[in-house]
């Protein structure tokens, strides 16, 4: 071939390349988008894991297990099927550390701010990219959202690292315990629930500063950016956005409840609360109440916990955290809309109502699409994992425990993830990818435009109940 049609292809082959880039962007969605982007991360964060120098010994860890530690750190589940503290070294922990932080705040919101350092416009695209990622309700103030998101992360980090190094740093040394402190306060804030203790946090369980401000940490982060800048803005509660009141009031009572009843449940379980004082009961009690809402660490063995315990923590986990925030599950909000819908339908119907403010009959039938769909996953993903790992009847509990926990981005497990087989492990990885981007963003991304139909049909009845 001569020199002008070699020129020819080239140019050719760039034009081509510059449809496709010009195709993408103006028929991919946000939503199709999001996906994409977080499924070139994980596999990028599972190349990196593979190297032998992101390991302890200096050899691969595999392919399997690398895209799973990818995928639960992108997604911040806290799955693991290696400990993270004893097979990765430090190279592998920073790179876990930092899928954890992407993956946290979305990767948009990294891009917003590395797009204003650089004097990067923020287009339209963008900024329906944004608001999706952050489940804002309008697309104005979004570029401020990003960069309150990225400063409430690092304040709250910071001062966590802080403490956590203090109370450290006479067991561990001082650099060793700055570097446990940041690590663990990245890992809480985004409800990961990675840490470098291969008991988790079991080892501080009567410890209150431990404690306590691993609790803070993932609460702020489970209540949402939303929540925080708008608490930060107003500081009133009649101020405040019907958003921010439900997500607060639901948390508190929910809190309160996981509380109350695991306090309960396992004061009766010699296994888990026989060696503990009243004191530390009452920390463990609340630290386990509230960790289920997607933070993931734990401070007893959760194994041996009642069974009637271990239920109780399947709804914790598959209710998660808020809309907007670093949790998973189907949401507080999700919860509370499909909770006023029900006790309306009890009083006879009517606007469905919270704080003086009509919630909106689409909003009703999203949350009811969040549930069933979710339920539905978990119930799959339950009985492929029943069937990859050969589980008789009386590890049933166990199996539904995972599928939870994964599906929902919590990260506890009753010990199932270690004995995890090839394809359940496949299994697992698939349904922490899911279960972070949501059964909606899926189907949204996956769909094409919204058809109206043009056929009207005549109004009928079905029986109910």
């Amino acid at each position: 071939m001569n020199e002008n049609g070699s020129r020819m292809k080239r140019h050719s082959t760039s034009g081509r390349l510059v449809l496709l880039v010009d195709w993408l962007k103006n028929k991919m969605n946000p939503p199709l988008l999001i996906l994409i982007v977080f499924f070139f991360l994980i596999w990028i964060g599972a190349l990196l894991l593979t190297l032998p120098q992101a390991s302890v010994s200096g050899e691969s860890i595999g392919l399997i297990d690398a895209l799973f530690t990818a995928t639960s750190a992108i997604c911040v589940n806290g799955l693991v099927v290696v400990d993270t503290g004893s097979v990765f070294s430090t190279f592998g922990q920073v790179l876990i550390m930092i899928m954890i932080q992407v993956g946290g705040l979305g990767f948009m919101t990294f891009g917003v701010m590395v797009a204003i350092i650089l004097g990067k416009k923020i287009g339209l695209k963008q900024r329906l990219i944004i608001q999706q990622t952050t489940h804002s309700t309008s697309a104005q103030g979004l570029v401020k959202l990003s960069l309150y998101m990225v400063l409430i992360a690092f304040a709250f980090e910071a001062l966590a690292t802080v403490i956590l190094t203090l109370r450290w740093q006479e067991e561990i040394g001082w650099g060793q315990a700055a570097y446990y402190a940041l690590f663990h306060s990245v890992s809480a804030f985004n409800n990961a629930g990675f840490a470098l203790w291969s008991d988790s946090l079991s080892s501080f369980a009567g410890d209150p500063v431990v404690n306590l401000t691993i609790i803070l940490l993932f609460v702020i982060g489970g209540l949402g950016y939303l929540v925080v800048v708008d608490l930060f803005r107003k500081r009133s509660w009649r101020k405040l956005s019907l958003h921010t009141k439900v997500v607060l009031l639901a948390s508190a009572i929910l809190s309160a409840a996981g509380f109350l009843v695991l306090f309960f449940l396992e004061s009766w379980n010699p296994a888990t609360f026989g060696q503990l004082g009243a004191g530390e009961r009452v920390l463990v009690a609340f630290f386990q109440g509230v960790t289920p809402r997607s933070a993931g660490f734990n401070t007893i063995d959760i194994g041996n916990m009642l069974a009637a315990s271990q239920f109780f923590v399947i709804i914790l986990m598959f209710i998660g955290a808020a809309s907007g925030g670093t949790g998973g599950g189907i949401k507080i909000n999700t919860l509370v809309v499909l909770v006023l819908a029900t006790i309306n339908t009890f009083r006879g119907g009517g606007q469905i109502h919270a704080f003086e403010r009509k919630i909106a009959e689409e909003t009703v039938i999203r949350a009811l699409a969040v549930v069933m769909s979710s339920l539905a996953a978990v119930l799959v993903i339950t009985l492929l994992l029943t069937i990859s790992e050969g589980m008789l009847e009386d590890h049933f509990l166990e199996v539904l425990f995972e599928a939870t926990s994964a599906f929902s981005t919590t990260g506890l497990s009753m010990g199932l993830t270690n004995e995890l087989s090839p394809a359940g492990k496949v299994i697992v990885t698939f349904t922490m990818f899911a279960g972070r981007l949501g059964p909606l963003t899926l189907a949204f991304a996956l769909a094409q435009k919204k058809r109206s139909s043009k056929i009207g049909y005549a109004e009928d009845h079905i029986l109910i109940g």
